[in-house]
């Protein structure tokens, strides 16, 4: 099942008022970009100076930043870039390619011409992000890509799971990616619609599966110390 419009329309608006935090987007672009290496400090008052910002503006697009796994918020030590273990990422990736090849082969089965054609238009998107090497959004995107084929599938439950290790599996991309070409990219993305479209579950769970397994395969783990930089260095890079 498709997202409702009603769903449909809360989501835009969500992602419209973190658009217009310039903390949220800025540090979001930051952190996927692999300029914020993990467990940077986020201080209240750097960020509120680099964005020309209130403390309130940057408290709201932090906690934003917690909401999507990007940020850890800890109580009388402020916010920090979320610092995965290997261990957590491995995990994250293995119940993905436990879940999503699944609900792929329940979309293909579920689909109507309405799904096919919000999947394309997305995919679009997508492309259109990477060719503008907007590469935090293309991440994002991607990341939703992904989403949108559980709830076509009808798995509610399952689609929550989705999302919640989707979320957390962009920061691990962005933090331990070796193969940047591979990220999700276009032909592999319209191969599934394809599948999807044909009706072939066989096929759209196998392509999830070796897009998942491929994904996990290029992660390493040998971040570059960036300890000698101010946050506002790696925030203008």
């Amino acid at each position: 099942m498709s997202m409702t419009q009603q769903e449909a329309d809360f989501a835009s608006r969500i992602e419209a008022e973190f658009v217009q935090n310039p903390v949220y987007t800025g540090v979001e672009q930051a952190i996927l970009e692999q300029r914020l290496p993990p467990g940077t400090r986020l201080a209240e008052t750097d960020l509120a100076e680099f964005y020309g910002v209130s403390r309130t503006i940057v408290r709201s697009g932090l906690q934003a930043l917690a909401h999507s796994h990007l940020v850890t918020l800890r109580p009388n030590r402020g916010a920090s870039v979320a610092n995965p273990s290997p261990r957590e990422a491995r995990e994250v990736f293995e119940a993905r390619e436990l879940l999503e090849p699944r609900s792929a082969r329940e979309a293909a089965l579920h689909a109507n011409q309405s799904d096919i054609r919000a999947l394309r238009r997305h995919a679009q998107e997508e492309h259109d992000a990477m060719s503008r090497n907007e590469s935090g959004r293309a991440l994002r995107l991607s990341g939703r890509f992904h989403v949108m084929i559980a709830q076509i599938a009808n798995q509610r439950t399952i689609a929550g799971m989705i999302e919640n290790l989707v979320s957390r599996s962009s920061l691990i991309i962005a933090l331990y990616w070796t193969r940047s070409s591979t990220r999700c990219d276009e032909s592999c993305h319209n191969a599934l619609i394809d599948a999807i479209e044909r009706n072939d579950a066989d096929e759209a769970e196998e392509l999830m599966r070796s897009h998942l397994v491929e994904l996990h395969s290029a992660l390493r783990f040998d971040v570059t110390d960036t300890s000698n930089l101010t946050l506002k260095d790696m925030l203008s890079q």
